[in-house]
């Protein structure tokens, strides 16, 4: 046994962080300063679909677990707890066939991972200071809190315990692609009458929190104002639910730039996670909110310029370089509410034109 870390010489650690994509993808950090501070520790991820899928090839994940929340939550919610302990068993199972855990790093901190935890069997488990829900009760230690309040750096709090200290800190979001995603992306422009050899600005436009949202018209707005290079590529991607809301900026745009408008094409739904971080490798400027792909983009290397509101860049922003924020200027901004009680106040206080301003400097640093 490690006195420094209270492990075995070659641990077995289980690391738990569920959902979301945003915060699957901050959660890499662990993993990567993990296997930084003890090389020979495995690593187990349980995680759910579709973030699991973000995982694959990870140079720091040894295994991952998927099980999928969704069915938990779904029965839950449906009061269908007879399918929800199955659930669970089913976990419990899976426990089984990848442990045993020499220790349990829940970084989500709900009741739900909580439970997971100690489904696991595992002696030591080991929480920190984030959602709670309950979730200390099933932690037989906590991590100290720390004043920072940014997520990777509080996620980071659950390796403290082992002895890892936070000036250790190597910052990076770590995505591994496929070794063919040049190829992919190549094939994908090339279907869409893209040029891959002129600048692309891909433009996600909706996020999973309903007050993170920018309103399409107002992002319409903003790019017709943000004076556009002329060779400059507007790709929108997005799930298929999207497309309604892609569709009003991008009618915006033919009533107001239609020239703008004929270099823009939308691509919701076309993608999977991986797919769409290979495209956004191969694009210039990624425009977004706060959401999951502002860090797929992060991840592969591509510069961001994002709009923020009901959160802040200081909590959940990227840490490595390259990135550019706007922040609302109004008055309650970075409640980290779901849903706004003033309906939006804060993104609907971002004026386009202000924004565009700052946006046309960032695509001149790129582009020039």
């Amino acid at each position: 046994m490690n006195k420094a870390t209270g492990l075995p010489p070659c641990p077995r650690i289980l690391m738990i962080r569920l959902s979301a994509i945003g915060d699957v993808l901050h959660a890499t950090s662990v993993a990567r300063n993990l296997k930084l501070f003890l090389p020979e520790a495995h690593l187990t991820w349980l995680c759910s679909p579709p973030a699991d899928d973000l995982l694959r090839g990870s140079p720091d994940v040894d295994e991952v677990i998927s099980w999928d929340r969704r069915v938990f939550d779904t029965a839950i919610s449906e009061h269908r707890f007879g399918q929800a302990f199955r659930s669970l068993k089913e976990a419990r199972r899976l426990f089984k066939e990848h442990g045993p855990f020499d220790a349990v790093l829940d970084i989500q901190g709900l009741f739900l991972t909580g439970i997971l935890s100690l489904l696991t069997g595992c002696g030591r488990r080991i929480g920190i200071h984030e959602r709670h829900e309950g979730n200390p009760l099933f932690m037989t230690e906590m991590a100290p809190d720390i004043d920072d309040k940014h997520k990777i750096r509080r996620y980071l709090t659950a390796l403290m315990p082992l002895g890892w200290q936070q000036e250790d800190f190597v910052p990076g979001t770590v995505l591994t692609l496929d070794a063919d995603w040049k190829s992919y992306a190549h094939g994908f422009w090339k279907e869409h009458d893209i040029d891959p050899q002129k600048p692309i600005l891909m433009v996600n436009i909706r996020t999973t929190w309903p007050d993170k949202h920018l309103r399409p018209r107002v992002f319409g707005e903003l790019l017709e104002k943000a004076n556009i290079p002329d060779d400059m590529q507007l790709i929108f991607p997005g799930a298929p639910g999207d497309k309604p809301y892609i569709e009003e900026t991008l009618d915006y745009l033919k009533e107001n730039a239609p020239e703008l408008a004929s270099r823009a094409i939308c691509i919701a739904g076309e993608t999977s996670l991986r797919e769409l971080a290979a495209l956004i490798k191969s694009a210039t400027l990624f425009l977004t909110c706060d959401t999951g792909p502002l860090y797929l983009a992060e991840a592969v290397g591509t510069p961001t310029f994002s709009l923020w509101g009901p959160t802040l860049p200081s909590i959940y922003g990227p840490l490595s370089s390259g990135h550019h924020f706007y922040i609302s200027p109004h008055e309650c901004k970075a409640c980290c509410k779901t849903k706004c009680p003033k309906g939006n106040a804060c993104m609907e206080a971002i004026e386009p034109g202000e924004a565009a301003k700052e946006l046309e400097k960032v695509l001149k640093h790129i582009c020039n």
